[in-house]
Parts: C-alpha cells; structure tokens; sequence
C-alpha cells in the first residue's frame, strides 16, 4: 500500500487516481476526519487520521496498513496558523518531515517521493531549467526557502536511513480541484472565468498578470500520473526530478485555448513587452521513467472546462 499525505487535496487526489490506475492500494492521511473525498470512492483507497508532526500516531497507521511506498504531499510550511509563533511553527514543519522518514524507516518503506516546488530555481533565470543547476539560497517566500531545506535534508537522510527519498519539483500545476484563486498564476481564474462565460477576478494574484507572463504549466492529471510514476518505477537515477511539462505556457497561450472552447470568452490582459521565459527540463522525468505529458493546454483548457460545467465549480 502507498501512504499518500495530503491525498485527499489537490495535486494528491490525483496521485492516488494515478497510483490506483496502476494497480496500487493508497491509505490517505489526513489531519481532519479520515473520511474518502466523494471524487475517490470509487478507488481501492482508506482514510485514516493522523498529523505527521505526531510520530506515535503516524506510527499507528504502519500498524494497520502494510505500508510499502510514500508520496509526501501534505503541506507542513509555517504559516497556515496566523497565531502560532514563528519559531515554533517552523520547528513543528521540520519535525513533521523528519517524522516521514523516521516512519518509513519503523517500516521497510523503500521510496518517498517528496513534493519541492519550481520556486527552488527563483525568478530571475531564463530558458530551461535543470535539476542540476545551483538553486539561489536567499529568502524570498516561505515555500521554496523550506523545500529548499527539505531537499538538503533528503540528500543527508537518503545516505544515513537507506531509505530513497526523492525530491519531486512541481512546476505550476492547473486542473480539477486546484486552488482559486491560485495566487501565483492567473490560469485557474481565467478557467473558471471561461466556464461560466463571464469577467476573470484576478485581484487574488500576488502580482497584475500581464499577457506574456509565462511558466512552466502542467495539467493536474499529468502532476498525478508523473508522482505515480516515481513511486513505481523500479530504478530512479537521481535524487531530484522536475515534475513539469517541458515547455513556458502564457496567459496568452492559456487564453487562446480557453477561447477555442469556449469562443465567447473575453479577457484582454495588458502587454508587458517581450519577457524571458522559463521552463523545466524534464529529461530526466522521461528517461527514467518514460513519461510524456499528456495534456497540452488546448486539452487541458477542455478537459477543465468540461469538468468545471459538470457542477464542480465552486
């Protein structure tokens, strides 16, 4: 069975459609309720509750599961609590993850695959970015600062445990479930804008998207599969994956593809001129094992919209 932490979320739910369409039984974890979301129960998959940053209780569950794989998803960064002090929250983050490793050594666990993110490679790069580039080490949000951390962590760990753990560096990732606004890209909000044929609110963004903004973008179902994926394959070369399409996608690109579907969507976003762009490589995903993007984003933008007008909008 593959543990699977935040299971029940976004990136995660796909994950586990992805691991049991490859013939895996999942046991999600959850903080809250171990109830099995509604869009899951048709899949081989149990709930069971606990918090990684309670080991007795994160222990437990290898007591009533046959736990052979890990995917690490469940978000464990200091700030969901507004009032928790700093210092202790950070703390609380890092146990949390030493704890995932401490479990799959109490249990035989072979493999965890990690989420990072393509924060670590900061924003001042052009063109494509590989796992081994040197990563910036200032600080500059609380995600890529901690899964920085967390990576360096995995290195040391991998060497001392004999457990494999494999960083995976999700580029930005749309699709069924994701977050809205999400707020470091405008591609859900100008989605949801489409499907019910109205104005995007693009006030949720961090920064005023602008029609050449552009990222590596990755359709949710492809994110899941590529997890799966790692879990699964017998050999994995390296330590460090980009989870990622291979290629820039802009608000540009995703509009044109929302308008093929939907023809009278309207959304004019102000030019900001000619701007570098970046994208993940992802030969290393590919030849190791064998993925291949699925979804470009006219099919993703269909696929999404397909799926938000069957009544899963929010």
């Amino acid at each position: 069975m593959i543990l699977v932490t935040g299971g029940a979320g976004f990136i995660g739910s796909h994950t586990v459609r992805a691991l049991a369409e490859a013939g895996q039984e999942c046991v999600l974890l959850q903080r809250r309720a171990p109830v099995v979301p509604a869009p899951l129960a048709d899949l081989p998959v149990h709930a069971v509750q606990a918090d990684v940053a309670d080991l007795d209780a994160l222990l437990a569950v290898g007591k009533q599961h046959p736990i052979t794989g890990i995917v690490h998803l469940a978000v464990t960064l200091p700030w969901s609590d507004d009032d928790a002090d700093p210092i202790d929250a950070s703390a609380r983050s890092l146990e949390g993850y030493l704890n995932i490793v401490r479990a799959a050594q109490a249990w035989g666990v072979r493999r965890i695959v990690a989420a990072s993110t393509i924060g670590v490679y900061g924003f001042a790069k052009a063109g494509a970015l590989a796992e081994d580039m040197p990563l910036p080490m200032g600080h500059v949000h609380a995600i890529p600062t901690f899964k920085k951390i967390f990576e360096l962590l995995a290195g040391h760990l991998s060497d001392v445990t004999g457990v494999q753990i494999v960083n995976a560096r999700i580029s930005g990732t749309w699709g069924p479930g994701g977050h809205l606004p999400d707020p470091f890209f405008a591609a859900p909000s100008l989605a949801h804008a489409a499907a019910r044929r109205g104005e995007p609110d693009l006030s949720g963004l961090v920064a005023p998207p602008h029609a050449e903004d552009a990222l590596d973008l990755l359709y949710v179902r492809d994110t899941g599969r590529a997890l799966a994926l790692l879990q699964l394959t017998d050999e994995l070369r390296h330590a460090t994956y980009n989870v990622a399409s291979g290629r820039a996608t802009s608000n540009a690109d995703v509009i044109a593809a929302l308008r093929s579907v939907e023809p009278g969507f309207r959304c004019e976003l102000p030019s900001a001129g000619d701007r570098p762009q970046t994208w993940l490589d992802i030969t290393r995903l590919r030849e190791d094992t064998g993925f291949e993007p699925r979804y470009d984003t006219a099919t993703a933008a269909a696929d999404y919209i397909a799926w938000l007008r069957a009544g899963n909008a929010r």
